[in-house]
C-alpha cells in the first residue's frame, strides 16, 4: 500500500513542477523588470496595463498573482507622451488646407464644439488657411464690450471652475481638489519687483504675496473649452514685471480630469505672469493642455512653450524690469496672449477684504464681463 501511494505521488509531483514552471518563469521575468530603470519599466509595463483595463473578464488578472501590478489609471495617463503628441498636433494644425476642404473641416468643428462664427471678425471659412488660424480667430470689437464699472473683468471666454479667498496656501482647481500655491507659482525671487512686507520672511508663502496690511489673497479659475475664443486679455490695469515658464506635461484640463488628478495645474506646462496693480500683488497664469501646441504672450518674443529643449520639472525666469523700463503696463481689456485649442487661466491677486466676486461656480463667462470689484 505504501508503494502504491509512492507511485501515485510521483506523477503528481512532476505534474506540480510542470504547473509551477510558468509561475517561476514569470516571477523571474518580473524580477528582471524590477531591476530596470523606471522609464524602461514604464515602457514595458504600459502595454500590459492598457490591456489590463481594456480586456473583459480580468484576462490579465493571473499576472497579478505572480507579482505584476498594473499602473494606476492616473499613472498610466501621466505616462502618455502628451508633449510629443501636442507638438505633432501643432505641426498638423499649421498644414495649409486646400480651399475646397476648408469649409467641410471647419463646419464639422463648429458643429462639434458649438462655435458662434457670427462673432468672428472674418466669418468666411475659406479665409482661414489652416486649423491654427481658425483656432486663433479674432472677434468683432463690438461683440465683447469691456465692463467699465468693475475693477477686475474676465480675461477670456470660458467656464468658471472656482474662485474665492486663498486659504492655507492652497487653491482649488475644482471643488474639493486643491493644489499648492507655492508649487503652482514657484518660489519668490529677488527679480520680481513686488515689495514684500518686512515680516514676510517669517510668514508663509501666501503671506509673502500680500504686500499691504489688511488685504487678502484671492483666486479665480477659468476653463476655456475648444469652442471658445482662444485669445486672452488683461483683466485689469496692472504692470507685468516678471515671467516664469514651467515646462511640463500637457494633460487635459477638462473639469472631469481636474477632479481626477490632484495638482493637475502644477504638473502641466504653464506661463506665470506676475506684477502689481493698485491693491498690490497680481498674477495671471496661462496653463497649457493636451494639443495646446503653444502659449503665446504678445509682448514676450523670447517665450517658447512646449519646446524639447526644456525638460519637465524645471522653470526659467525672465524679468521685464530693465534700466529703461519698470515692467510692461497693461490696460484693462488689452490683448495679452493666445492659446491653441483650449486651456485654463488662473488669476491670483491681492485685494482688500471688501473685494466681492460677481460670478457663480460653473457659469459661462465671456471676455470683458465683470469678475469682481470693491
Amino acid at each position: 500500500m505504501m508503494c502504491q501511494s509512492n507511485t501515485l505521488q510521483g506523477p503528481d509531483l512532476h505534474a506540480g513542477k510542470w504547473l509551477q514552471f510558468p509561475q517561476l518563469a514569470l516571477r523571474r521575468r518580473l524580477g528582471q523588470l524590477s531591476c530596470m530603470s523606471r522609464p524602461a519599466l514604464k515602457l514595458r509595463s504600459w502595454p500590459l496595463t492598457i490591456l489590463y483595463y481594456l480586456l473583459p473578464f480580468g484576462a490579465l488578472k493571473p499576472l497579478t498573482r505572480v507579482g505584476w501590478r498594473p499602473m494606476s489609471r492616473v499613472s498610466l495617463y501621466k505616462s502618455v507622451p502628451t508633449r510629443l503628441l501636442s507638438r505633432a498636433w501643432g505641426r498638423l494644425n499649421q498644414v495649409e488646407l486646400p480651399t475646397w476642404l476648408r469649409k467641410p473641416v471647419y463646419s464639422l468643428y463648429i458643429w462639434t464644439f458649438g462655435v458662434n462664427m457670427k462673432e468672428a471678425a472674418v466669418e468666411d471659412l475659406h479665409h482661414y488657411r489652416n486649423l491654427s488660424e481658425f483656432f486663433r480667430r479674432k472677434l468683432k470689437p463690438q461683440s465683447r464690450p469691456v465692463c467699465c464699472y468693475h475693477s477686475v473683468i474676465s480675461p477670456s471666454d470660458g467656464k468658471i471652475l472656482n474662485f474665492g479667498q486663498v486659504k492655507n496656501c492652497e487653491v482649488e482647481q475644482v471643488k474639493g481638489v486643491t493644489y499648492s500655491l507655492e508649487s503652482f507659482l514657484g518660489p519668490r525671487t529677488c527679480t520680481e519687483d513686488v515689495q514684500f512686507s518686512q515680516t514676510s520672511s517669517c510668514n508663509s508663502f501666501q503671506n509673502q504675496l500680500v504686500t499691504q496690511e489688511g488685504n487678502e489673497l484671492y483666486h479665480c479659475v477659468i476653463y476655456l473649452a475648444p469652442g471658445d475664443y482662444h485669445c486672452f486679455h488683461s483683466p485689469t490695469d496692472w504692470r507685468v514685471s516678471h515671467r516664469r515658464h514651467f515646462p511640463g506635461s500637457l494633460m487635459s484640463v477638462n473639469p472631469g480630469v481636474a477632479r481626477w488628478i490632484k495638482e493637475l495645474f502644477c504638473h502641466n506646462e504653464r506661463v506665470v505672469l506676475t506684477g502689481d496693480w493698485k491693491h498690490g500683488f497680481f498674477s495671471l497664469t496661462a496653463v497649457g493642455a493636451t494639443n495646446v501646441g503653444s502659449i503665446r504672450i504678445y509682448f514676450d518674443r523670447d517665450l517658447r512653450t512646449n519646446s524639447p529643449r526644456y525638460s519637465k520639472g524645471s522653470y526659467n525666469d525672465f524679468s521685464f524690469i530693465t534700466n529703461n523700463k519698470e515692467g510692461i503696463p497693461m490696460r484693462k481689456g488689452e490683448h495679452l496672449g493666445e492659446f491653441n485649442l483650449g486651456s485654463t487661466i488662473v488669476l491670483v491677486f491681492e485685494a482688500p477684504k471688501n473685494f466681492n466676486f460677481h460670478i457663480k461656480p460653473g457659469q459661462k463667462i465671456r471676455f470683458g464681463e465683470a469678475l469682481g470689484s470693491l
